[in-house]
């Protein structure tokens, strides 16, 4: 995607499919309140409600499908991605993916660093509108549990650090320590999350020029 106008267009067709405006941003690496504003403008709105998050109506679109749509660049990305976690921790033996993009990259990373592998379904994946504070993620029992282990926890973006947060907490919950966090790209530019250090290939910095 080049362009606003490719993001609105791709927003419409995930909104067709069904998706939810959590979805939505998952799948198109925008803010939750950014996915609404595109979705809106699909529609047909001229004067769409803006995103706004924190006072600011401002968000950057990451595309990294060169990178997810083959096996072998994924690979490598999640490689170099083990390499950043390597030094972090020392009876880490599970990585934990963050549904739906960070489940294929910690699955390579995993492998990389021979650890079990578990993955989380944020909340945000039930959003549509309003609060999405009554709707709660979930680990998958189809992949290793947490049982009180030290952990690695892997995502493809951070946007703005809700659902890495919440993941964390869903972690502690389960008895499990989180040890560290691995991305792709960072929006915020995190040294650390609620205490757990987090790691990025690639620090997004946005400079507004006034």
């Amino acid at each position: 995607m080049k362009n606003v106008d490719d993001l609105i267009e791709s927003a419409a067709e995930l909104a067709e499919r069904g998706l939810s405006r959590g979805e939505i941003a998952d799948e198109l690496n925008v803010s939750r309140e950014t996915a609404s504003w595109l979705v809106e403008r699909a529609g047909g709105d001229d004067e769409p409600t803006e995103p706004a998050d924190d006072g600011s109506t401002a968000d950057i679109h990451v595309d990294w499908s060169a990178i997810g749509r083959d096996s072998a660049r994924l690979t490598y990305a999640a490689r170099a991605m083990a390499d950043l976690l390597a030094k972090e921790g020392e009876e880490v033996d599970l990585t934990v993916g963050i549904e739906k993009a960070g489940a294929p990259l910690a699955t390579a990373i995993a492998a990389e660093l021979d650890t079990d592998l578990g993955t989380y379904a944020p909340a945000k994946h039930q959003w549509e509108e309003g609060d999405i504070a009554e709707h709660g993620g979930g680990f998958s029992r189809n992949f290793a549990a947490i049982r009180d282990r030290d952990c690695y926890l892997v995502d493809d973006i951070i946007t703005s650090g809700t659902t890495m947060r919440e993941s964390i907490e869903a972690i502690r919950d389960h008895g499990g320590e989180p040890v560290a966090c691995v991305v792709l790209a960072d929006k915020v530019g995190y040294d650390d999350i609620d205490g757990v250090p987090v790691h990025s290939l690639i620090d997004v910095v946005r400079v507004d020029r006034q």
